[in-house]
């Protein structure tokens, strides 16, 4: 590579891959029939195939690539409790008692994440610290206070304010008007999460299959068709968990979410000094931004790894790297002239009403558009989608009774992505 910026070494794969390689699974002949075929070998796809493995179905998870090759492993790793919308907006839409629903949602999702991490016993780097979320402007300080204490009201939670004078109890710069601090949140090693979960769903008895795209799909009521470039399976369930890669297979589904490329970097080693000085708590973070800007430290503390949005439209991570370096620096001065080890990126997927979505469309069973944080979500609702397929009301959720939105002219194609995120950015330099 040779920006100044990167290292002699830079890859262009997720950091999170030299701890945690994408696993080498053996591909077996394709089964004729099965229970259910799971298109997706990401968190939800996984998650659902323990689940309904352990039941005694007989599942089989169809990937195009490697399990855990989309954003599943390439993500910041950080678990939150959060719902896009406010409470006022959910109350004004879906009334107070569907509103607070959701937000009971979102408590659950981290809540049983983080069980089913220590419960399985998943070697995944899971650290309990807190999130901090720095306010990038004066006033969105006071938003963020008001928001949290109505949260509140309705999920009583653990959270507090930092005001600006004492920022640097929780991170070591001068670039935030104080913030807030959620000391349940936590942050975990993706890739080696993925990993995990496929060890599980291989023990339960599920096959999981990759580098087999699927090219056709038949669904029927009593048994679909799954065509893939090794051959046909008849299942009496599809589960499509393809998230941020949803793509023409499923054309119903694919018009209804919003995939957009999150770009992250990690760093060179830096000195213990400079990383204590500048993340002394080891929190996830972010900001108060519509286009956020998310990071951590490594796991083991060495490295700073950072994320964000840097283009109107979707670019190389070889240009999106030196822009985030960038902006990390503009944080922390002493980063400046620090490598970039790694630089890569991964599609998530946003939806219209920023909630995520699961149930039945089109005949096959869906869970997607986690609105970037996707590893809670995906963990809780794969669960919940398991068992909505064997008819339990373990299934039950606070989404079924909603409407999956979509917009006129919209088959899946973010046209408008880049005047929307130049919307936004204007919004957070500008706006209230």
């Amino acid at each position: 590579m040779d920006h100044p910026l990167f290292a002699d070494d830079m890859k262009l794969t997720p950091y999170w891959w030299d701890e945690a390689p994408r696993p080498e699974i053996a591909n077996s002949p394709l089964p004729d029939t099965v229970d259910v075929a799971i298109i997706g070998a990401g968190y939800t796809g996984l998650t659902a195939a323990i689940n309904l493995a352990r039941a005694g179905r007989s599942v089989v998870v169809l990937d195009a690539e490697d399990a855990g090759w989309g954003c599943s492993a390439r993500n910041g790793g950080q678990i939150g409790s959060g719902v896009k919308p406010d409470v006022d907006d959910l109350e004004r839409k879906y009334g107070r008692e569907a509103g607070h629903a959701v937000v009971h949602e979102g408590f659950n999702s981290l809540e049983h994440t983080i069980d089913f991490i220590k419960a399985e016993g998943i070697d995944c780097d899971l650290r309990q610290n807190g999130r901090f979320i720095g306010a990038h402007r004066e006033s969105k300080y006071d938003t963020m206070a008001e928001n949290f204490e109505a949260l509140n009201k309705v999920r009583p939670f653990d959270w507090h304010m930092i005001p600006h004078s004492e920022t640097k109890t929780e991170l070591g710069t001068e670039a935030y008007f104080g913030g807030a601090v959620l000391p349940h949140h936590a942050a975990l090693q993706p890739a080696k999460y993925v990993n995990g979960l496929v060890e599980r769903a291989l023990k339960a008895g599920a096959t999981i299959e990759t580098h087999t795209p699927v090219l056709g799909l038949d669904a029927k009521d009593g048994g679909s068709t799954v065509v893939t470039t090794r051959g046909k399976i008849t299942a009496r369930d599809v589960i499509v968990a393809t998230n941020g890669y949803t793509q023409r297979l499923t054309p119903g589904l694919r018009r209804r979410v919003i995939p957009i490329g999150s770009y992250m970097i990690a760093t060179d080693p830096i000195d213990p000094e400079i990383m204590q000085r500048i993340m002394p708590q080891q929190r996830a973070l972010s900001d108060t931004r519509k286009v956020v800007y998310y990071y951590r430290s490594s796991p083991d503390h060495t490295r700073v790894v950072f994320g964000g949005r840097v283009a109107l439209q979707e670019t190389d991570p070889k240009i999106s790297g030196p822009r985030l370096h960038d902006i990390m620096s503009g944080l922390f001065p002493e980063l400046k002239e620090t490598k970039i080890s790694h630089s890569w990126m991964g599609f998530v997927a946003y939806t219209f009403d920023h909630l995520p979505h699961l149930g039945q469309r089109d005949g096959v069973w869906f869970s997607m558009g986690y609105c970037g944080s996707g590893v809670a979500w995906a963990t809780y609702l794969g669960h919940k989608l398991a068992h909505k397929v064997l008819g339990n009301d373990e299934g039950k959720t606070a989404f079924d009774d909603m409407s999956f939105p979509t917009r006129p002219l919209y088959t899946g194609d973010p046209w408008f992505l880049g005047a929307a995120v130049a919307y936004y950015q204007a919004m957070d330099k500008w706006g209230r």
